[in-house]
């Protein structure tokens, strides 16, 4: 049982650092029900998370099934100084009143897949706001900027004179002293996180708290397109609060290749169970669709329900196999001599104009079910079905 533990503890992982660690705390909860804590931060940035998110929390819930305590990190102190994590420039400081709105959004989210009562909701400003300047300058001392500057994106921005706040230097600093506060076993982040989350370890010996946290880091989740990191700005991604048709058709459309990624990565499969499935298809006992709208159902049923899911299934066969239009096409009005590419963003299809253009270019949007190839089209009087891809409609009334 402790092996199994801990091939589905390593499933997916890109780099773990003190596994020995992981060993023997999983191996005391099977000897004796002693628990042990893992930390995951989570800087409430944006009110919806997409699947490329939760990655960390199925590793959190895999945690849970043997013995692990989450603690669900909401860095409402830090998001007020935002994580300058692979940007290459300052980021955008957000209001009170922003956290809180993402912050119930998140939680809501998180607990589709985290179990509930094996959770502990805790906010850093609890106690970085009590740590005053005597503290933060204590903290500050553990740390020089040498170091600080070893970050790739720190060194990047320094080498090409582009603007670094004082206070983005104390964020690392400040997500290490959290696993000091909260005496973490164990920490998890994606990979572009090591150095933050090697902090904790560092901030845990420095101040003497008897133990270092294991850190374990995952890699970043490819996109629809199976080549960029998942991403909403990109338009690659898939939103765990889109309709559950979306979410169904989305990753019906990514690649076969893709598919064994997200597999790894997102379903609740045994590891056993997937590499018998990869057999299977292998073997042309499985077609790889069915493989896949499998997994399509999986991720939508987790998010909703069977139910919806299933009905997801059947609206998506019922467009695309018969060629039919879907049956509840949202309609938007607009004002005659609308932009296409205008119109498609604020019709909710696409994420830009940018992106607009491009799918354009590639034949990807449809005007009435033909494809337009111009993307300086200006829409006249009359009602039009736009179409992006082969899943996203929208009915508009241009007046």
């Amino acid at each position: 049982m402790i092996k199994e533990a801990l091939e589905e503890i390593g499933r997916g992982t890109a780099e773990i650092i003190d596994m020995e660690r992981i060993e023997k705390l999983v191996s005391k909860y099977y000897d004796d029900g002693t628990t042990y804590t893992v930390k995951a931060g989570f800087d409430p940035t944006a009110p919806d998370l997409h699947l490329g998110h939760t990655v960390l929390l199925q590793k959190l819930a895999t945690f849970q099934k043997f013995g692990g305590r989450v603690q669900f990190l909401i860095g409402d102190f830090t998001a007020m100084i935002g994580d300058p994590t692979g940007k290459s420039a300052t980021r955008k400081v957000l209001t009170k009143e922003e956290i809180v709105h993402n912050i119930a959004s998140y939680t809501e989210q998180a607990f589709k897949i985290l179990d509930e009562k094996k959770t502990e909701i805790v906010y850093n400003n609890d106690w970085l706001e009590k740590l005053g300047a005597a503290g933060m300058l204590q903290l500050a001392s553990n740390l020089t900027v040498a170091r600080m500057l070893e970050r790739d994106d720190f060194s990047k921005r320094y080498a090409s004179n582009t603007p670094i706040a004082v206070s983005e230097f104390m964020y690392p600093l400040l997500q290490g002293y959290d696993s000091v506060y909260l005496k973490s076993d164990i920490e998890i982040g994606g990979t572009d996180q090591k150095f933050n989350l090697l902090m904790g370890r560092q901030l845990q010996k420095a101040y003497d708290i008897k133990k270092q946290q294991a850190v374990l880091m995952m890699p970043i989740l490819e996109g629809l397109d199976g080549i960029q990191k998942m991403s909403k700005s990109l338009g690659n991604y898939i939103g765990v609060t889109e309709e559950p048709k979306n979410i169904y058709g989305k990753v019906l459309s990514i690649s076969d290749d893709l598919m064994w990624r997200y597999y790894e990565l997102l379903s609740e499969k045994s590891l056993s169970d997937i590499e018998q499935l990869k057999s299977d298809v292998s073997t042309r006992t499985v077609h790889p669709k069915t493989a896949k709208e499998n997994l399509a159902l999986e991720i939508t049923t987790r998010f909703y329900n069977e139910e919806l899911a299933t009905l997801a299934k059947e609206e998506f066969n019922s467009v695309f196999k018969a060629n039919n239009m879907p049956t509840d096409i949202q309609e938007f009005e607009m004002i005659e001599g609308i932009w296409i590419c205008q119109a498609l963003v604020d019709a909710g299809l696409e994420p830009s104009t940018s992106q607009s253009r491009r799918d354009i270019k590639q034949n990807a949007v449809s005007i009435d079910q033909k494809k337009i190839s111009d993307d300086k089209l200006n829409l006249d009087i009359g009602e039009y079905i736009l179409q992006v891809g082969k899943r996203r409609f929208a009915k508009v009334k241009v007046i």
